[in-house]
């Protein structure tokens, strides 16, 4: 039984060392870029497109559940304010909405494109398009 009780807790101390290593960081962690990336798209298409509502509360809540996953996956509170503070991670993230947003043919001063981009997300329900209403 003492041996038992020896490996099981060797198995979990092994497995929360894996884990810590793991982590990469809060900004290049795949589900939270595009966690923020959809959340970003749909502010986007809703500033640009009058005849597009947000759906704050859902906004609201997926910001939440991508934190919640952030605590989960081990990050620390001090690791999610970092990112919340990282203005050049912001800038690089809201360049490539734009970028493919001006691919879809969304430019700049063209509520049509923005419009068709968030008129195409919502038909898909992307969760972006979740995010918005018509």
């Amino acid at each position: 039984m003492k041996q038992f009780l020896t490996a099981a807790a060797l198995a979990a101390t092994t497995f929360a060392g894996a884990q810590a290593q793991a982590l990469v960081p809060l900004e290049k962690n795949p589900v939270v870029v595009d966690g923020f990336y959809n959340i970003g798209l749909a502010d986007e298409i809703r500033k640009n497109c009058p005849t597009i509502s947000p759906r704050l509360v859902r906004a609201w809540n997926y910001l939440m559940s991508l934190k919640s996953y952030a605590e989960k996956a081990g990050y620390s509170e001090a690791q999610i304010t970092a990112l919340r503070k990282n203005k050049p991670a912001r800038e690089a993230l809201r360049a490539r909405i734009r970028a493919d947003l001006a691919k879809r043919g969304a430019k700049p001063g063209s509520p049509e494109g923005y419009c068709a981009v968030g008129r195409e997300e919502i038909a898909a329900d992307t969760p972006a398009g979740r995010l918005l209403s018509e």
